[in-house]
């Protein structure tokens, strides 16, 4: 269930005319045939709770993947760009929370291999069909000999059931408050195929990747070069547009794995069955970008920030990422405050050149919608009745540029004293 919405239909037009429908469905990672997961304690940082995930697929995948843009990445973004780049497959995930494995120089790099081979033996997989993921503490090596004996327990316990997806779900969280999936089923030539993800991310997050791990898996009969092309194009619109902290970890990982076990004929490009395989993968990115931000470490709102009547996309996507990465917006919504200076001022230094005389400004939920600013000037707007809008649990900035017809949308969440908190004691 996403938001009340289970087993629902959504529909809508594509490019080339057809009428697109996808069904959303419960479920994640082990939603689509023939892929199991697992969720285990291993003991790797916490204690008492699962800390170790696995994801299993029964046929070999081809993948995709897109990584963090910071120049000091983990050794496991490492491992997976090259398992990605040049295994001919992939077939397995292994995923620790608790630490990171990140500035942990060849020790740690040592330690994704042997990863990759505990789990090619207990699952019988070759070595380099392994992916690992790690999230958490910077700098602290591994206790392999724990990651090693979770493998184990991992392989007894995989299952495809709904339940041992969502055990995998909570397994790779970290400070999230919540476990993060979403399914959704398509038909491509007669054949149901199924997507579903699920990811992990509440602080040290900001465009161009975040510390999110996310994972998606799909039964779809699509090839590499497709698979990868829809996801880098994807990826720009969500998870890309979401921030927390401004800061773009080192460990940021998103990767797609897709077996064919629906037996749909081959996704093709420029067709209408690619643009129905694009819109699912696109909700099922969305709704994890969304959750992440939403979860944000001390968040009590989401924010979206929609800008419309933008002269370029890419304008439309830089005036978004500016207002939803500002701290003095975040503050504003925590404080229900209807501050629309502050709004203003995060456009302003965004670098896109607009005139602040036109522009019309809006606070949207599900309170209502006020508009606050219009034409260089504050409205005579009721303070009273923004501040119920902006008490909200998702709060959506709405602001029109009237420059063109461009549009996009970026979506973080309040800064409340929690986000100090959580972050001055991290590591313990």
């Amino acid at each position: 269930m996403l938001n009340g919405i289970e087993n629902d239909e959504i529909t809508g037009a594509g490019k080339h005319g057809k009428e697109e429908k996808m069904k959303v469905r419960t479920g994640g990672v082990t939603a689509a045939k023939g892929f199991e997961a697992a969720g285990v304690e291993a003991g790797i940082k916490y204690k008492n709770r699962k800390d170790m995930a696995a994801i299993y697929s029964r046929k070999p995948c081809v993948l995709a993947g897109t990584f963090t843009s910071n120049v000091v990445k983990a050794a496991p973004v490492l491992w997976d760009k090259k398992v990605v780049e040049e295994s001919p497959f992939g077939q397995a995930v292994i995923i620790n929370a608790g630490i990171a494995n990140a500035c942990t120089g060849q020790e740690g790099y040592s330690y994704c291999d042997k990863t990759a081979r505990a789990a090619a033996r207990a699952l019988d997989v070759p070595e380099d069909a392994v992916l690992v993921a790690s999230t958490g503490v910077i700098g602290m090596q591994l206790p392999i000999d724990r990651i090693e004996a979770g493998i184990e327990k991992l392989a007894k316990a995989k299952a495809e059931t709904l339940e041992a997806g969502t055990q995998a779900a909570e397994a790779i969280m970290t400070t999230d408050t919540k476990s993060k999936q979403v399914a959704v089923e398509i038909e491509i030539g007669g054949k149901k195929v199924t997507l579903g993800g699920m990811s992990k991310g509440s602080g040290m997050i900001h465009p161009n990747m975040c510390t999110m791990l996310a994972f998606v898996t799909t039964d779809a009969v699509i090839s590499k070069e497709l698979l990868t092309k829809a996801v880098k194009e994807d990826v720009i619109d969500t998870f890309n547009m979401i921030s927390v902290d401004g800061d773009t970890s080192t460990n940021d990982t998103l990767l797609v794995m897709a077996n064919g076990m629906a037996e749909n004929p081959e996704i093709q490009d420029d067709t209408p069955e690619y643009e129905e395989f694009k819109a699912a993968l696109h909700y099922i990115n969305e709704s994890l970008a969304k959750m992440m931000a939403g979860d944000g470490e001390g968040a009590t709102a989401l924010l979206e920030v929609k800008v419309t009547g933008a002269d370029t996309k890419e304008n439309a996507r830089i005036l978004s990422k500016s207002v939803v990465c500002s701290s003095l917006v975040k503050a504003m919504i925590y404080g229900h405050d209807a501050n629309a200076g502050r709004i203003l001022c995060a456009l302003g230094y965004s670098g896109v050149q607009f005139d602040p005389e036109k522009i019309d400004l809006y606070f949207e939920s599900r309170s209502g919608q006020i508009l606050v600013y219009k034409d260089g000037v504050a409205t005579d707007f009721s303070e009273e009745e923004a501040s119920k809008i902006l008490a909200d649990p998702e709060v959506t900035v709405l602001v029109d540029m009237k420059m063109g017809e461009e549009s996009a949308a970026a979506w973080g969440c309040d800064l409340t004293y929690d986000y100090v908190k959580i972050n001055a004691d991290y590591r313990s």
